[in-house]
């Protein structure tokens, strides 16, 4: 087994631990809540056992990712912290005197040691099995939403990432002393990224050499930002910023560069559920897989609570079929009534408009038919003509010649008319207003973790992301009830 290949160590300090650490900080209770020691099956076939020198503890590594998320700090600041911090070195059950590892471990273990291992479903599957052991969950019903996350690299090119980040990195540097400009080196005036990259280089050691700058905390932050871009993303970064990032819309006239977080949660706000998308993705179409995954975390679901995404058709049929009950309000523009290929064209509630599959979103729209008959009326939206004249999808949607593009979809079908019942019971009213829990969840996921802003490219990174920051904000959660 892993475990047996770690040597125990045995310090004369290891009893400062009780005098330093306090009985209510956070990160010795979430030590003393949950066994790591599941992370031992899940990682093994990762792991060498009868050849090469010993790894370094599954534990500690996922430990330190832990703690990144949990303070939203960099590689190289979560390494350099735990050598002077004790409730990190305590956390990570280090020694006092023990030496710590090097922050490019840290990128290895996310590269092979969590390839290929579904840790988003893992992690919050975890939470809520203690959350259940401890009696916390108690409700049957979840509330789901959707929050986006920006993409890293923001549709930049490779050589503007590095001048951004140079760039914060100067500043930072001008606040403190403004004579280091005549000390820095000419910046780049070509557009060949290596260029670039040699000129962040020789920016990071002018800093480095000037001690009294160097030493301010907010200087070392920027700088070791900077060297992660250079260091963890030099492969990628002449290829693309992010190849899997999408464009979604936040708005009819506000859009964003990045991924969605699908999310399930309980009304104790525990997160049972999750699952990442590119940005582009309707909010309503996960609920199945929401509902599915959070059964399959140990939820019993009696009733579901979202906004007008989730009311589409396939969502009500799909609740009734279950015995769910769907809180979730109608808005007439998302039926689909019988139109066909309806998944080629899906509703964005936030802007209030069709978005095509090729993430075009509709640029107005018109009611059509008799004023007060909802059978004989439809919504009709029209697209950008010119674009799609040059889309790569058009073949089977766009008619050469055509003078619009347009998509219309009656505004009532028969799958609504229970739903609307339903929809002015006291219990749908009451169940409502357990809605604004989720929105507080997105914006602590994003505020105090991180996760306004990509910290990798690809979905692959974006998931594990993901993992960290709702495994910490479960775990928080889970001891404030507790307390």
């Amino acid at each position: 087994m892993i475990q047996k290949q770690q040597s125990m160590i045995f310090s004369p300090f290891m009893a400062i631990y009780d005098l330093v650490i306090p009985k209510d900080n956070l990160l010795r209770k979430i030590n003393e809540l949950i066994d790591f020691s599941f992370l031992y099956d899940e990682l093994k076939d990762k792991y060498c056992l009868d050849n090469g020198r010993n790894a370094i503890d599954p534990i500690r590594m996922f430990k330190y990712l832990l703690l990144k998320s949990i303070y939203d700090l960099s590689d190289v600041d979560v390494v350099e912290r735990s050598k002077y911090d004790m409730s990190f070195k305590y956390f990570l059950q280090m020694a006092p005197e023990e030496s710590v590892i090097e922050s490019s471990s840290l990128t290895k273990f996310r590269k092979l040691r969590l390839k290929d291992i579904d840790l988003l479903d893992m992690l919050i599957n975890k939470t809520v099995e203690i959350a259940i052991e401890k009696g916390i969950i108690k409700s049957k019903a979840i509330i789901v939403d959707a929050t986006h996350t920006k993409a890293r690299y923001n549709q930049k090119s490779p050589k503007e990432i590095l001048m951004d980040h140079s760039k914060k990195l100067r500043k930072v540097v001008y606040t403190l002393d403004e004579t280091m400009k005549n000390k820095f080196p000419a910046k780049n005036a070509t557009n060949v990224l290596e260029d670039e990259i040699d000129y962040c280089q020789k920016l990071i050691d002018v800093i480095e050499k000037e001690g009294s700058i160097s030493e301010y905390p907010k200087v070392k932050e920027q700088v070791n930002r900077l060297k992660e871009v250079v260091a963890d993303d030099i492969e990628p970064l002449p290829i693309s910023e992010d190849q899997d990032a999408k464009v979604g819309h936040k708005s009819a006239d506000s859009s964003f560069f990045g991924y969605k977080t699908h999310i399930a949660m309980s009304e104790e706000r525990l997160i049972t559920a999750a699952t990442i998308t590119t940005g582009e993705k309707n909010d309503g179409k996960q609920l199945q897989t929401l509902v599915e995954k959070s059964v399959a975390a140990g939820m019993e679901i009696e009733t579901v609570i979202g906004d007008t995404a989730y009311s589409e058709k396939g969502n009500i049929e799909y609740s009734q079929e279950n015995d769910i009950k769907l809180v979730a309000k109608l808005n007439p523009s998302v039926t689909q009534g019988n139109r066909k290929k309806e998944d080629e064209f899906e509703f964005n509630k936030d802007a209030g408009m069709y978005v095509c599959k090729a993430g075009h979103m509709a640029i107005r729209k018109a009611r059509q038919g008799k004023k007060g008959v909802g059978k004989n009326q439809k919504n009709t939206y029209y697209f950008d003509i010119e674009r799609c004249k040059r889309c790569s999808f058009k073949e089977g949607c766009y008619k050469e010649g055509a003078k619009s593009k347009s998509y219309s979809v009656s505004i009532k079908s028969n799958e609504h008319v229970e739903q609307e019942k339903f929809q002015e019971s006291e219990y749908f009213k009451e169940k409502s207003k357990e809605r604004y829990k989720i929105e507080a969840k997105n914006s602590e996921l994003k505020h105090r973790h991180g996760y306004d802003v990509a910290s990798s490219s690809g979905l692959i990174g974006m998931e594990l992301q993901g993992a960290m920051a709702i495994f910490t904000v479960n775990l928080k959660r889970i001891l404030k009830l507790m307390g």
